[in-house]
């Protein structure tokens, strides 16, 4: 038996198994409980957390697979039990045997009821760089999952967000914590007002009231930002379906000053069609097209990079190529006149912006630390300014 740490102001207290007899038991100790049946995934016993307790689970499951978990009074009535249900099953290390999760939509309403209530996500950095200078251009901000999250990814969390009909406020919890993040490192730190930074946000969103253009320029304000420091990165997860209405609302952005990049362009929803619609200021092609570039049998992909390069050129657009991870996709990258890259080659996300590792030549990779600054309290390799 397994147990979550314990949730302050906590009164209830959620206990999962699949195995009858322990609720059996559990019931004739605490005959005030009420015990759900889950169909075929299990019951639920819900009692006063000060009754039910660790070492009266530990006597009567005698080492039966089973979780526990606080039920958070701070939620709303209708998603507080199905957070602490997630919990428990989580803790119990039985999840993915027994593959619960109901209905899809249950399930993402599951994973979207506990992201919102994970506290301890956070924001890294990524550096895009120049592939001329290679230096740092600007960076994108990279949103980690808490590790309450258990086996979850963001990828799965957006689907989820998408399955449950929550996009906009998924991204309003991201962009708010990223905006925070952001105003903190510009703050603390010689990066300056004129440095860059990528925020992702999903196609749905950007059609919302929420992130109306004049609405995000307030909010990116309120940051203490200004919307030349902000990359509107359209992410591909779910396909364009209005794209004259998107189309209106990036000439709004740009009108403001913020950047607008499509994200994962040559794969998923992000075509030729799409870019040339919205006419973004920045076209990040897709890893999977990045990847291999070097080798001598990737003229495939190397046309297609070349038409890209083209193409941007035609409507005053700069590249990214992202996923760059070899030294070999770098220089055939470098030889198409990309402007910018992103990759563990050039520099991995970290929580504070660090100078990208600088390539002298094909033979010799070294991290280069320009200056050094304090960051947090601690000491980290100073970020450069897009200037």
């Amino acid at each position: 038996m397994r147990l979550t740490r314990a949730r302050q102001g906590a009164a209830e207290r959620l206990l999962w198994s699949r195995d009858s007899r322990v609720v059996a038991r559990l019931t004739e100790h605490l005959p005030e409980a009420r015990v759900i049946e889950l169909a075929d995934s299990g019951w639920c016993v819900i009692a006063s957390a000060e009754k039910l307790t660790e070492d009266l689970v530990a006597r009567v499951a005698d080492g039966t697979g089973c979780g526990m978990a606080d039920v958070d009074p701070s939620l709303p009535l209708d998603e507080r039990y199905v957070v602490a249900l997630g919990h428990a099953v989580q803790v119990s290390g039985l999840g993915d045997r027994i593959g619960m999760g109901g209905t899809p939509e249950i399930a993402s309403r599951k994973v979207m009821s506990l992201f919102f209530v994970c506290k301890e996500h956070h924001v890294e950095f990524q550096p895009i760089v120049d592939l001329q200078t290679m230096k740092a251009h600007e960076w994108e901000c990279l949103f980690r999952l808490s590790p309450g999250m258990g086996t979850e990814t963001i990828g799965s969390v957006v689907e989820a967000a998408l399955a449950a009909k929550r996009p906009v406020e998924f991204d309003t919890f991201v962009v708010d914590a990223t905006l925070t993040r952001i105003a903190q490192v510009v703050e603390a730190g010689p990066a300056g007002r004129r440095t860059r930074f990528g925020v992702n946000f999903l196609p749905a969103s950007l059609l919302a009231p929420t992130f109306e253009a004049e609405a995000l320029a307030e909010m990116v304000r309120r940051a203490g930002l200004s919307p030349r420091q902000i990359i509107v990165e359209c992410t591909e997860q779910q396909a364009i379906h209005d794209v004259p209405r998107l189309k209106k609302q990036v000439k709004a952005l740009r009108h403001l000053g913020f950047g607008f990049a499509i994200d994962d362009a040559g794969a998923g929803y992000a075509s030729f069609t799409v870019i040339a619609a919205l006419e973004p200021s920045i076209i990040k092609i897709d890893r999977e097209i990045v990847a291999g570039i070097g080798n001598k049998d990737a003229e495939a992909k190397k046309a297609l990079v070349e038409a890209f390069v083209s193409f941007s050129r035609r409507i005053d657009a700069q590249i990214v190529a992202e996923g760059i991870e070899n030294r070999r996709d770098l220089l055939a990258l470098q030889d198409r006149e990309v402007d910018f890259g992103q990759g563990y080659l050039l520099g991995r996300s970290a929580v504070t912006p660090l100078q990208p590792r600088r390539i002298r030549n094909v033979d010799d990779l070294t991290l280069v630390i320009s200056s050094v600054g304090a960051w947090d309290g601690g000491v980290s390799p100073s970020v450069a300014s897009s200037e």
